[in-house]
C-alpha cells in the first residue's frame, strides 16, 4: 500500500501541518511518500506521485473558515487529473486552525467530501484540531527541551563529573508529559484514523482539541498573537510602512 502525505501549509518550516503529519505518518502502514504543496510549481510532481498511490492523506491549515485558496486550485487539477485517469484511491484530511475548537474545520472536511464525489474517489474521513497554532508551538518548546537536556548534563559532567544529573532529567520528565497530556487528543484519533488507513476504512468526522481549559487557552492565545504581530510588524505595519 502506497500512501502519499500532502503538506497544504504554504510555510517552508515549522508548519503545524508538518508536525500534525508527521504524527499521522507513525500510525500509517507500507509505502509513505511526503510532498509539499505551496504554488502551482507543485503540480506537476504531486500528481505524479499520486497515480500508482492506493491513500492520499492532505494536512493543511484552517484560512478563512475553509480551504486555502492555493489547496483549492489544486483540488481542481487534481479532479480533472483523476477523472482522466481513472484514478482510484482513499482520501483523508487533518485540518488544523488556531481557534480552540476542531468543530471549526466542519466546512473544510465537507469540501473534501465534495471533492471525492466528484473526482470518483472514497472520501475516508478526516480530523479537525483545535489549537493547532499552540500545539505546534508546544512541539517546538518540546524539541528547546531537548537541547536544554543536554546542556544540562555538559555542564554537570565538566563541573562535577556528574554526567546523569537527576533534577535535569525529573524536569525533562514533567515537561514531556506535559506536552504529550496537551497532544492527547491528536495522538488518539491519529492513532484511530491510521488503523482506518492500514484498513482501507472510513474514520468518520473526528474534531480534537489542546487539552486545556478554553479560557486559559483565550488567555494564552490572546499574548501569544500580540506578541507575533508585534515582532513580525502586524499590529504596527501600517504606521511603519513606505508612504
Amino acid at each position: 500500500m502506497k500512501t502519499v502525505f500532502i503538506n497544504g501549509s504554504p510555510k517552508k518550516k515549522f508548519s503545524a501541518s508538518a508536525y500534525f503529519l508527521g504524527v499521522q505518518k507513525f500510525f500509517v502502514k507500507g509505502e509513505k511518500v511526503c510532498v509539499n504543496l505551496r504554488n502551482k510549481a507543485d503540480y506537476d510532481s504531486i500528481l505524479d506521485t499520486l497515480k500508482d498511490a492506493d491513500v492520499v492523506v492532505f494536512c493543511l491549515p484552517l484560512y478563512v473558515d475553509c480551504v486555502p485558496s492555493h489547496v483549492l486550485s489544486f483540488l481542481k487539477v487534481m479532479e480533472k487529473c483523476c477523472q482522466e485517469n481513472h484514478l482510484k484511491m482513499n482520501v483523508y484530511a487533518i485540518a488544523n486552525n488556531g481557534y480552540i475548537e476542531g468543530v471549526q474545520s466542519e466546512a473544510l472536511l465537507q469540501v473534501f467530501r465534495n471533492f471525492c464525489t466528484r473526482s470518483c474517489l472514497v472520501w475516508g474521513g478526516g480530523i479537525g484540531i483545535g489549537g493547532g497554532v499552540m500545539l505546534n508551538v508546544m512541539r517546538i518548546v518540546f524539541c528547546v527541551q531537548i537541547g536544554i537536556l543536554f546542556l544540562n548534563m555538559f555542564l554537570s559532567g565538566t563541573q562535577t563529573g556528574n554526567w546523569l544529573p537527576l533534577a535535569a532529567f525529573e524536569n525533562f520528565a514533567t515537561q514531556a508529559l506535559l506536552i504529550a497530556f496537551l497532544n492527547m487528543g491528536v495522538f488518539w484519533y491519529a492513532f484511530r484514523m491510521g488503523r482506518a488507513i492500514n484498513k482501507g476504512e472510513s474514520c468518520g468526522h473526528k474534531y480534537t482539541r489542546i487539552m486545556i481549559p478554553s479560557f486559559v487557552f483565550i488567555l494564552f492565545a490572546d499574548v501569544f498573537f500580540v506578541i507575533a504581530s508585534v515582532f513580525e510588524g502586524g499590529i504596527f505595519r501600517g504606521w511603519l510602512s513606505r508612504k
